[in-house]
């Protein structure tokens, strides 16, 4: 939608309402809803202001000392929300409003100064795309989110402490067409209202769980697809608080169940000869080698990007689909890098990342690593053959978020590719997320210990 069309939306009636969105460090939309006349009037030109402290608070909005870049100290001051424009359509799960994403700038007096605040995960995954840009190269990109649907409300669901939820389905419904059917009431709203919105859709399908799914969107410019999947996210879930229904994006949030990814989809692109750089006459090109291997290299580094949450980790279970292990081979569902498509299709899927994922730091660590790999390199290990899960003398996955940290924080390659300011800014966010856990008491304690200790 271009700003001329939002006006004669506005002019008609069709529009009243403007949301102005970014996305935090746990990937959640945060902002405010614009009258759209005042939207258009002063807000596309003016952009708009929000509380630094959005970038240092915890899971419930609680401001969180020991940050260097907002605190108590500092007053936490105001950064500027900056709309961007190319991002701006209807929002098709709701009515007569329109969504758009905005860049996080630092606030100064002078409205053409356009420096990004360095933590804010648009600004970070910005940073990669330069880089690219700088090389003459673009990235293709695409998310394949997974999630739980429940026949509770999200209201209903927390007044049960979301336990003895009813899953939307009774079975495993995995590619079941019948299964998918009993779910179209919100899997098939939610393709139209994706549609609406300007993301297209490729495909939706039942997913290896009880109530799970898998929905899908095209492709895009790396950029542009982060944009799509974090819209995705947030409107699905305003969806389904419309319907009286629930679902979630946590990794893992059934013990007996498998869990929910963030399949990435990466491929280079020459933007001159708008041709896939990963393909070459003769197969795959060194490019396409030395991007895989310095993934592949780089994972642990970049672990909490694709694994941010202390649930994350519970999702890495040997034969349940999700990749514990760091392989690569052709068409196999078992490694973590597995390489599909061919000819301008040629592209790598990692399967590591889990549905919680917020989608620009994801992407970012993708790019930063693959770019690693062509700067030094780095050759891939040899393509492994057969079931990934039972070869235990390949390197693993780290097992919990406090090892994962620690390895982002000490790691070179990060510091080099997000600088030391973000490194340190992140570390300590999962940080604080750790503590949090250590210091809970949880019903599996309760159940455990209660009486029989």
């Amino acid at each position: 939608m271009t700003p001329e069309q939002l006006r004669a939306a506005v002019e008609t009636g069709e529009i009243d309402t403007v949301v102005v969105a970014f996305t935090d460090l746990y990937g959640r939309s945060m902002g405010k809803r614009f009258d759209a006349e005042f939207f258009l009037d002063e807000a596309i030109e003016h952009g708009t202001h929000a509380c630094d402290y959005l970038l240092t608070v915890d899971m419930e909005m609680g401001p969180v000392p020991g940050y260097k870049y907002a605190s108590w100290e500092q007053g936490y001051g105001d950064f500027h929300l900056v709309p961007d424009m190319s991002t701006l359509t209807v929002a098709g799960w709701t009515t007569r409003t329109a969504f758009v994403l905005c860049d996080v700038l630092e606030n100064t007096a002078d409205d053409n100064d356009h420096t990004n605040v360095s933590v804010a995960p648009r600004s970070i995954l910005r940073r990669q795309v330069e880089r690219l840009v700088a090389s003459g190269r673009q990235a293709m990109a695409a998310s394949e989110l997974e999630f739980f649907l429940y026949e509770e409300s999200y209201r209903q669901a927390n007044e049960q402490g979301y336990a003895g939820l009813r899953p939307a389905g009774w079975y495993i419904e995995d590619y079941h067409l019948l299964q998918g059917a009993r779910v179209e009431s919100y899997v098939g709203e939610a393709r139209r209202a994706l549609t609406r919105s300007g993301i297209p859709v490729e495909t939706s399908k039942g997913e290896w769980g009880h109530g799970q799914h898998e929905l899908n969107v095209r492709y895009d410019e790396v950029l542009a697809m982060a944009d799509r999947h974090a819209i995705m996210k947030h409107g699905m879930k305003e969806l389904a608080e419309s319907l009286g229904v629930s679902l979630t994006f946590m990794a893992k949030p059934h013990t007996a169940e498998a869990g929910s990814s963030c399949h990435i989809h990466l491929s280079l692109w020459d933007e001159n000869a708008g041709s896939n750089v990963f393909a070459g006459p003769d197969g795959p090109t060194d490019e396409f080698r030395w991007f895989l291997g310095g993934w592949m290299a780089h994972v642990n580094d970049f672990m909490v990007c694709y694994a941010p949450t202390i649930n994350s980790y519970k999702r890495y279970v040997d034969g349940s689909w999700a990749p514990t292990r760091i392989a690569w081979s052709q068409d196999n569902r078992t490694a973590g890098f597995r390489i599909v498509g061919n000819g301008s299709s040629l592209r790598i899927e990692c399967r590591i990342p889990g549905a919680d994922c917020n989608p620009y730091l994801a992407y970012a660590a993708s790019i930063a690593s693959g770019l690693a790999g062509i700067d030094q390199k780095i050759e891939p290990p040899e393509p492994f053959t057969g079931d990934v899960y039972q070869a235990q003398e390949l390197p693993r996955v780290p097992y919990t978020l406090e090892q994962a940290v620690a390895l982002f924080r000490r790691s070179e390659i990060a510091q080099a590719a997000f600088g030391a300011e973000v490194v340190e800014h992140y570390a300590y966010f999962h940080d604080v997320e750790v503590r949090s856990y250590n210091a809970a008491v949880t019903d599996w304690e309760r159940a455990r210990y209660f009486e029989r200790i």
